[in-house]
Parts: C-alpha cells; structure tokens; sequence
C-alpha cells in the first residue's frame, strides 16, 4: 500500500471517515461533456437516466449559475488557464484569424492547469477532446500533461467508421494509435482514464484528471442497445418533454418558482402539427442523443469504481460539466448527411438533432450554444468531494464561470501560480477559487463576461447586460427572470450605459476584436 493510502485509512481508522490529515492533498478529476445542455442530467430536471452523476450530486453540490463561454474551444482555454478565452489565444475556434487573440492555440503567456500542478507534485492525466491546438507541439504533453489518450484536433465521431468519415485521429502521447473496430469513443476515453488513474494511485502523487467527452455533441451515433432503451421516449413530442423538464426544476429548487419558462423558440412548430413520418424521425433522433448521454453516465459510474477500488474515492474531487449550451445546428428538423440508407444513430449516419430538441435541453432558459443569452452560456456543475464537502445534496446558487477552475484547482492542492512561463510573464488568472463557494460563502469578484462571434455580456451581481450580434443591448434582472423573458433596458438606461462601459473596458483588456475578426480591427 502506498503512503497517501496508508496515512487516509489510518486516520480513518483514528478518528472517523470525515478527517483526513492536514496535509492531505485531494485528487483532482474535471469531466466534461460536449454540448450537453443545462437540463440534460437527471438531477437537473431531465428524463435522461444519469444515476451515476445524480448520486454524486445527491451526496455533493449542484451549481446552479455556473457558466462557460458558449463555445467549445473557447471553453477549454478558459477552463483550463483560468483566462478569458481571447487572453489565451482562443478567442474564436481553432482557425488562425491573424491577431493574437485569436490565434487559434492556446499562447505562451497562459498556464494550463497541468502545468500549474506539476511543480506541486501532482501527476497530470487527461484523456478526450483537447481543441485548443491542433498542431504538433501544441498537444496536451505539450502543456504539461504526463498522460494523454485522445483526439488533439476536435470530435465529430464515435464509431471507427465515423473517424473515417471526419478524416480525425487519436494519439496516445504524441503518437498516433489505430482507433478499435468496435471502439466507442465514449467507452474508449474512460477505459484510458480508468488506466491513467490504475497508474498514478500506485504512486505517492496526488492526480488531476481531465476526462473531456466528445458526447453529446453531433453527429448521433450511439450503441444500439443504448438507443433501444430510450425507443418511443420521446414520442410524445418536445412540448411535453419540455414542461415536464421545466416543472422537475421548479420542485427541486433549481428554478425559481416565479420565473416563467422562456416562450419556445419562433421556429419551434407544435408537435402535433408535424406529420407521423416527421414525429418518428425526429423522436428517434432525440433517442439517439440521450443514448449518448445515457452513455456518458455509464462511464462515470465505471470511474467511481476506479476511484473506490484504488481507495482515493474519499478524497478525489469530481466535477461535472458541460463545454456550452445545446447545439441547435442544422436549424429546425436538424441536418442528415452520410449514410441515409442506415438508421440515423450508426457510424456511418451523420445528423444532428435539430433545433427543437435544443430547445428542450437548454430548459428553462432562450438560445443555444454560441449565444451569450443563458442558454448558450448555462451548464449543470456536479460537485463531489466525501472528505471535503460538509453540505449533501444541496444547491448552491453563487455564479460560477470556467475560469474558476483554474484557481480552484490552486487552491485545492495549495499550490503557487507561477509568475512565468519559460522565462515570460504570466497573464495573472481572471477566475476566482471556488473553494469558498463549496463551504456556501461568496464569491468576491466584479463581474463576469462574454464575448463569442459578435455576441457579448457582463453580469454584475443579479443585472446581466447581452447583446446578440449587431443586435441592441438588452437587460435582465436575473434574480427575477433569470429565464430573459422581460427586457428592462428602457426602463434603466443609465444602468444599460454602466455596464455596456464595463463590458467595453473589459472587451478592450482581453483582446477581443470586432466580429468577423479582420486584420487590423479593433474591439467592438
């Protein structure tokens, strides 16, 4: 048995399962879904089976104000320097745009949190989606990552025929490996989290573990007998799934009684005035994703067996996340490309499932992933920690964003950020340890922002200026409507003009340029 395992079941022995010895550093294990939207998790509302994440949020923390950036890799620089996205070099996606803040990888100005965590001593493990830097010598052991299994260069695909499709590899390391005849990428990216974490208990090193899944994000492809559990779930059409989802919330407390649901979509039609062939389409699609999802919660129910059967169960922070809001891509009815001789949900079928379906698991709130209006920017945060969090199954309603877990993490394993990174000055974190909030004090901060595409917020306390590109600013008292159905700009000018002034001195510090970024441009 090693030492940190020894020193936890002694003091287990000595004084009881809830003390562990002062210098006792958590293993540290972020997971996160891709695309997945705010009501797609059984603890906030769905009526996808996720028992695995619903029992650790039952004996854990849900978030519910927690955001990210709209976007996925904007997501992934921010979660993982604890910068805004534009200060790390991935201001928009992966593409070169010509400025420094849209790079397209992240810079060398920025830390990610592996190789904050390094010098502390921690061993640093990632498997999955990486996105924010497609190029050799831009990979995860590039930025301080000892273990990687994944895809450097984006998702797209589940099965192997699907990589074949997306012209898209995996990498162990640095080197490319032969993606299994009957892999599942899901399946696959956890057997290698499973593996990394079997190695690193062995030592005396605590770990950080960032497992970041492709699902649910398209194309659908999922196992079968995965989908044939969801088959004829959602025959009922997406008016009543989405009431259903909108009161679960209500009774548990994640949405404010006095909050209306936000009106569906313009270009969501009623279900029942589609045709029986389009209903079984589209009802089958919305199958296949919460196979996928359904999928996900599988394999972090064979992670908490790794995790307890390495005994660092107790003492292992898990958080639970989404990248962004669900993906209305393909616009109402959602895109079908590939193999339309094979049923949508194979490998070599390519779809989405539509708007309207985004429209459900962005519940309660308006918009989709790439929008700054809550549904774009909304993400469950499941946290679990037995030896470190005191409060069970409660909801903690402080604001939350992805740059926080960068300093969180800091925190967590009372480590340093460093000053410099290969003999250049750091850009200093702009998040704020969550720490503080898992003990259900707040956060001390001056506000939060957004920017992606043009479109752009500042939430201030419980005011939440957002503008859709070219579009007027609008303003929301969330703690009233946080659902954005009543727009208040009219009624509170000066306050529209503050917080747009905010947001401008904020937009101006981080780099952000004005959208379609063109050489030379300058912020918006």
């Amino acid at each position: 048995m090693n030492r940190r395992r020894l020193l936890v079941l002694l003091a287990t022995l000595l004084v009881g399962s809830d003390a562990l010895p002062a210098a006792e550093r958590p293993n540290i294990v972020i997971v996160m879904a891709d695309d997945m939207g705010y009501s797609d998790l059984g603890c906030y509302g769905s009526e996808i089976e996720t028992p695995h994440v619903d029992r650790l949020a039952a004996n854990g923390l849900r978030f519910t104000q927690f955001y990210n950036t709209a976007r996925c890799c904007p997501t992934r620089a921010a979660l993982l320097t604890g910068l805004y996205q534009h200060q790390a070099g991935i201001g928009h996606m992966v593409g070169d745009l010509g400025r420094p803040s849209y790079q397209g990888y992240l810079n060398d100005r920025c830390l990610t949190i592996a190789e904050a965590l390094k010098p502390a001593g921690y061993r640093t493990l990632a498997t999955g989606k990486w996105h924010v830097g497609s190029d050799r010598g831009r990979w995860p052991l590039d930025r301080g990552f000892d273990r990687y299994f994944g895809t450097p260069s984006g998702g797209g695909f589940y099965f192997k025929e699907a990589i074949e499709f997306r012209k898209r590899f995996v990498t162990l390391g640095n080197d490319v490996v032969d993606f299994p005849d009957d892999g599942y990428v899901t399946d696959l990216f956890t057997d290698y989290a499973v593996r990394f974490v079997d190695e690193a208990a062995k030592t005396d090193e605590p770990f950080f573990l960032y497992l970041a899944h492709i699902a649910p994000h398209w194309p659908l492809q999922a196992k079968p007998d995965d989908i044939a559990k969801y088959a004829g779930r959602y025959d009922v059409g997406w008016d009543e799934i989405r009431a259903k989802r909108f009161q679960r919330q209500r009774e548990s407390g994640l949405v404010d009684a006095d909050w209306p649901l936000s009106p569906p979509h313009p270009q969501v039609k009623p279900w029942k005035s589609l045709s029986k062939e389009k209903r079984t389409d589209l009802a089958h699609r919305m199958a296949v994703y919460a196979a996928q999802i359904d999928c996900i919660d599988q394999n972090m129910g064979r992670l908490v067996d790794c995790l307890k059967r390495n005994g660092v169960f107790e003492n292992t922070v898990v958080m639970f996340l989404s990248d962004n809001g669900c993906s209305a891509e393909g616009g109402p009815g959602g895109f079908r490309r590939g193999d339309k001789s094979q049923p949508i949900g194979t490998g070599r079928t390519y779809a989405s499932a539509g708007l309207e379906w985004a429209n459900v698991s962005d519940t309660p709130f308006r918009k989709f992933k790439m929008s700054t209006h809550e549904g774009g920017i909304s993400t469950p945060l499941v946290v679990h920690w037995p030896a470190g969090l005191k409060r069970r199954g409660e909801l903690e309603r402080e604001p939350g964003h992805v740059i926080d877990l960068m300093p969180t993490c800091l925190e967590l394993a009372r480590a340093e950020y460093p000053a410099e990174r290969n003999g250049k000055p750091t850009i200093p974190v702009a998040g704020r340890s969550l720490v503080s909030a898992f003990r259900g004090e707040e956060i001390d901060r001056d506000g939060l922002y957004w920017e992606h595409q043009g479109n752009g917020a500042v939430r201030d306390g419980d005011w939440k200026l957002v503008a859709s590109h070219r579009q007027p600013w609008e303003l929301y008292d969330l703690s009233a409507d946080r659902t954005e159905t009543r727009d208040l700009a009219a009624d509170h000018p000066e306050r529209v003009n503050a917080l747009a002034t905010k947001w401008s001195t904020w937009a101006k510090q981080s780099g952000v340029e004005t959208w379609p970024v063109r050489r030379g441009s300058g912020a918006r």
